[in-house]
C-alpha cells in the first residue's frame, strides 16, 4: 500500500466534498451539508482562498483529507484552525490519519503557528482516542461553543 500526503488541489474537491458527506453521516448530521460544489471549490481555490487542505491518497484514490484555516487571536496571533479530518472507513487503521495529523503539525511549524485547534465531538470516543496520542494535546473543559444562524 503507497500513502501519498498531498496539498489539495482544485480537481480534488468533488472528491472532498464526498468526503465531507460521509463525515457528516458519520456524525449524524448528513442533512446539514448544503454547500454546494462551486461554494466549496471558490472558498479554497477562487482569488481569495480561505481553506487549505492536504489529502491522503492510497494507490491512487482519495483516501482521506484534513482541511485548515487559519484563525487569529488576540492573545496568540495568528493559529491554525483543523475544521475536518476524515480517513473514509474502508482505509482507516492504516496510519493515514497520523499522516495527515503530522502533516498539519509540519504546516504549523513551517507558518509560524504556535497553536493547532479543533473541536471533537464529545461521544466520537474513537477520534478522541486518535487526537489525545499526539504529545502536548490537551482539552479545554472551560469553553462553551456557540453559532449563530444568520440566514
Amino acid at each position: 500500500m503507497i500513502i501519498q500526503i498531498r496539498r489539495a488541489e482544485r480537481k480534488d474537491c468533488p472528491g472532498l466534498l464526498q468526503l465531507v458527506r460521509e463525515l457528516a453521516e458519520y456524525e449524524k448530521a448528513p442533512q446539514e451539508v448544503n454547500i454546494s460544489l462551486e461554494q466549496f471549490e471558490e472558498g479554497g481555490f477562487g482569488p481569495d482562498p480561505v481553506w487549505w487542505a492536504f489529502t491522503a491518497e492510497v494507490d491512487g484514490n482519495l483516501a482521506g483529507f484534513a482541511l485548515y484555516y487559519i484563525r487569529f487571536s488576540t492573545w496568540k496571533g495568528k493559529q491554525m484552525y483543523l475544521e475536518d479530518i476524515l480517513v473514509s472507513e474502508r482505509f482507516r487503521g492504516n496510519g493515514i490519519g497520523s499522516k495527515l495529523f503530522e502533516r498539519l503539525m509540519e504546516e504549523c511549524r513551517e507558518k509560524g503557528f504556535e497553536y493547532m485547534n479543533w473541536q471533537v465531538l464529545d461521544w466520537n470516543s474513537p477520534a478522541i482516542r486518535f487526537y489525545e496520542k499526539f504529545n502536548g494535546v490537551s482539552r479545554n473543559d472551560e469553553w462553551l461553543n456557540y453559532k449563530l444562524k444568520i440566514n
